[in-house]
């Protein structure tokens, strides 16, 4: 089939928008005007809520089109449970495997066909474990994967996490496209876009390393606008937050995480941070775009930082300055170049308000743990 599209950004996150509109703008300086061909981006709604991004997305002009993608959880379609169940016969349970992967993706047709992705010339899929990865394997039709999180392997590799068992015959059964295994090992996946290759304990043949930090720091100023019009609803009353109430007064910023799954250790885990690291300082609280608790109830004291967007945003605001972030594994806070100092507590930080196991996925999988 002919290419006639040039290139369509397929995101799950608000941050893999703020990637997707790096990526794009790396082309625009690079492509001379007669030549350049704007890319359509796919906002999917199977685990986030993108709320009016999408219209602010158009308004900008940055994509030829907009697309709202309704990708289903595989519990939407209650008939592939019975290929789910662990069996201890390895043989039993690939049979099974395989026969899911292909019933997932033709479950998932009348949702995804929408978009014709056969004519892009160059498709980029951020989380490529949700549908759209089993969709385009099955459809034959090449892509480009690129990671959920900015260092998001370095704590999760969920291909080796959840295939460590017999790991060498599944990634071999992917790459045949009879399973499918994400971050690089389908068959129809070119590479595997990573931002920094040195922190990530696993490896894949496919890993590209294409850093951000480079493609932030050459955004023109204009650039920098358009990021703050797609992402922040209203950008003087967040400029209005962030200022200093009286002289001398200095923040520090919390950026909070969706976990622990339990509302109340996710509670705890806020008020505790605040309570050591952030004593002596007007609190930020930047919750996370998937934290769903009311921070402003839980910390009345707090400025808490409304509007769904990736923190990384915030470094295109001229003169702002916090003085201290915590986060738990939050890597944007790495990214933030407003921040003085940075405490990054590690994933041994929950140990005390959840079972370690529940977020030791490396050590489980036989992996280094990032924060050790």
């Amino acid at each position: 089939m002919k290419k006639t599209k040039s290139r369509i950004y397929v995101c799950h996150t608000f941050y893999h928008v703020y990637v997707a509109l790096l990526k794009e703008m790396k082309i625009v300086r690079q492509t001379p005007a007669n030549q350049y061909q704007k890319a359509d981006i796919a906002l999917s709604s199977i685990s986030t809520d993108f709320e009016r991004l999408g219209e602010r997305l158009e308004k900008t002009g940055i994509f030829h089109k907009v697309f709202a993608l309704d990708e289903k959880r595989e519990d939407f379609f209650p008939e592939l449970a019975k290929y789910r169940k662990n069996y201890s016969n390895i043989l039993k349970h690939m049979i099974n495997r395989i026969i899911f992967t292909k019933k997932l993706a033709r479950c998932e047709i009348p949702y995804l066909q929408v978009i014709d992705f056969a004519a892009y010339k160059d498709i980029y899929v951020f989380c490529d474990s949700d549908p759209i990865g089993y969709y385009l394997n099955y459809k034959h039709i090449y892509y480009h994967a690129v990671e959920d999180g900015l260092d998001c392997l370095k704590n999760l590799d969920d291909a080796y996490v959840a295939n460590h068992g017999h790991f060498r015959l599944k990634t071999y059964l992917s790459r045949q496209n009879l399973i499918f295994i994400m971050n690089g090992w389908g068959k129809y996946c070119i590479d595997m876009e990573i931002n920094d290759r040195s922190v990530v304990p696993t490896d894949c043949p496919r890993f590209v390393e294409e850093p951000r930090k480079p493609l932030e720091l050459a955004l023109t100023p204009e650039q920098k606008k358009l990021m703050i019009q797609a992402f922040i609803e209203n950008a003087e009353h967040l400029m209005e937050q962030l200022k200093p109430a009286h002289e001398g007064e200095e923040f520090a910023c919390f950026l909070t995480e969706p976990h622990p799954v339990d509302v109340e250790a996710r509670k705890k885990v806020c008020l505790d941070v605040i309570a050591q690291y952030c004593k002596g300082y007007r609190v930020l609280i930047k919750p996370h775009p998937r934290d769903t608790i009311d921070y402003e109830v839980l910390c009345p004291d707090a400025v808490v930082l409304r509007g769904r967007f990736p923190v990384e945003v915030l470094n295109f605001f001229e003169g702002l300055r916090i003085k201290r972030a915590v986060s738990i594994v939050t890597t944007a806070l790495n990214n933030m170049d407003f921040v003085e100092e940075k405490i990054n507590l590690g994933a041994s930080f929950w140990d005390a308000y959840e079972d370690p196991e529940k977020h030791a996925y490396n050590k489980k999988a036989g992996l280094a743990m990032a924060d050790k």
